[in-house]
């Protein structure tokens, strides 16, 4: 007989290990979760273990539901069915019992993120009511054979904290959950960046992670100048120079960054996400 429940704050054991039986079975390739990087999405993605849930099968794990939670909404980070329970409904229960309880707690928006590509987690959403709102896009670009470093300006370093101060973070901009002004916030010691600067202005900006073995991931690229991304160039070029070859930019939503934008960059799209969004309501 099944059984679920909420997490509490205490749980965090419960939910790793209910990740690593049900999560890893579909992503062999992931590293194996564990409470430190657990504790992690708690700070950089605000997970909440109370909007969290497990599915049992006596004292078996068998399904899922990592949620994070912000004022704007809250996010199906993970969701994910043990192999040998799937299409018994459970899925659909964590689901429904989730919006149950931001029916009266809220928020009352409810989104995912799910992997164009995993089909049966989208006939998931769409069967549960999830409305597909956007195509978040992943972009990549390669290092070019002629690269070339226009200079439009000077090329400072920048912090999340001095784009914060100077009210540039875009926190009016359309963006992923884990490029959101909160993640960036709460990430901003891991996180780099350059900007080109004139006497009276930060012109353009790109914050970046690095990844290691020639690869940065960009949570953030914005220019403030019509110049066609000379700027952008500029500081992509100067990135190069360092010896990064390839830049990710991930789950690009199309009111963030326009398509023929990113391509005049040299940006190319590498998959992408299709964001479902829900209102909660009791069941």
């Amino acid at each position: 007989m099944s059984a679920y429940r909420f997490c509490r704050t205490d749980d965090i054991e419960l939910l790793v290990n209910a990740l690593n039986r049900c999560w890893a079975p579909y992503f062999p390739d992931e590293p194996p979760m564990t409470t430190a990087t657990f504790k992690r999405s708690i700070r950089d993605l605000q997970v909440w273990c109370s909007s969290c849930m497990v599915a049992f099968s006596g004292s078996d794990a068998i399904g899922v539901l990592i949620g994070a939670k912000r004022p704007s909404g809250t996010l199906v980070h993970k969701i994910a069915v043990h192999p040998d329970h799937r299409r018994q409904g459970h899925g659909r229960h964590l689901l429904t019992s989730l919006g149950s309880k931001l029916a009266i707690l809220g928020p009352p928006r409810i989104v995912a993120e799910v992997p164009e590509t995993l089909a049966p987690a989208c006939a998931l959403f769409s069967a549960s009511g999830y409305v597909q709102e956007a195509l978040l896009t992943d972009y990549v670009l390669q290092r070019e054979e002629e690269d070339s470093d226009p200079r439009e300006g000077f090329v400072i370093p920048v912090t999340v904290d001095d784009l914060a101060a100077n009210g540039l973070l875009g926190e009016d901009q359309q963006v992923c959950w884990k490029r959101s002004v909160e993640t960036l916030t709460a990430r901003k010691d891991d996180i780099a960046g350059l900007a080109v600067a004139s006497d009276e202005r930060i012109e353009a900006y790109v914050l970046y992670l690095t990844c290691g073995m020639g690869e940065t991931e960009i949570v953030s690229l914005r220019s403030f100048i019509d110049d066609g991304g000379a700027r952008l160039r500029q500081l992509l070029s100067q990135l190069r120079a360092r010896g990064i070859e390839t830049f990710r930019l991930p789950k690009v939503h199309p009111a963030e960054i326009s398509k023929e934008w990113l391509e005049t960059l040299g940006f190319s799209p590498a998959g992408g996400h299709l964001l479902y969004a829900a209102k909660a309501r009791s069941a």
